[in-house]
């Protein structure tokens, strides 16, 4: 019988703490933007990218707005890559737009949430991510990071923001 243990890398205190500097980050390199859009990817991505979107209203007088993108990330090809039925292209015109997830893996999931908002001109895209795996097969880099984690490909990252119950574990 194999035990697995699941270590914890991050807890509660410790995502807030991330998720402030990952705020302040985006508003000084924003700080001069009309808005910032954050989109989410899938449930993780979303909350994450809801908090930080609070955070930078906090400390800033930047206008933001956020809407959530899903798709497989197993296999991004098997189905619909969906956007927020609220977000028409067009509005991302000009305007700074942020692809949040929890954890970057291969930069495969992040690559194809990027390939629907390419119908619009952005004025730039970046990324923001909890924890990034550095086990990149896609030509992806972060913005910004909360931890950069150097693991196994055996290993798997757990991200769990539901309130009560926020940490990042390792099994």
């Amino acid at each position: 019988m194999e035990i697995i243990v699941e270590n914890i890398i991050l807890d509660r205190s410790d995502i807030e703490k991330k998720i402030e500097r990952i705020a302040y980050e985006i508003y000084e390199h924003n700080y001069s933007a009309s808005e910032l859009i954050f989109i989410g990817i899938r449930e993780g991505g979303t909350e994450l990218a809801k908090r930080i979107k609070k955070v930078v209203a906090d400390i800033s007088d930047l206008k933001s707005i956020g809407y959530r993108i899903d798709l497989n990330p197993e296999n991004p090809t098997e189905g619909k890559i969906e956007l927020d039925k609220r977000l028409k292209a067009h509005e991302l015109n000009d305007k700074v737009v942020i692809i949040v997830d929890d954890v970057a893996n291969t930069g495969r999931t992040l690559c194809y949430a990027i390939q629907p908002l390419l119908e619009a001109l952005p004025q730039k895209i970046q990324v923001a991510v909890l924890v990034d795996r550095e086990h990149k097969l896609f030509p992806i880099k972060a913005d910004y990071v909360g931890i950069r984690l150097s693991t196994t490909l055996l290993e798997h990252i757990t991200v769990s923001l539901k309130k009560g119950e926020e940490k990042v574990t390792i099994k």
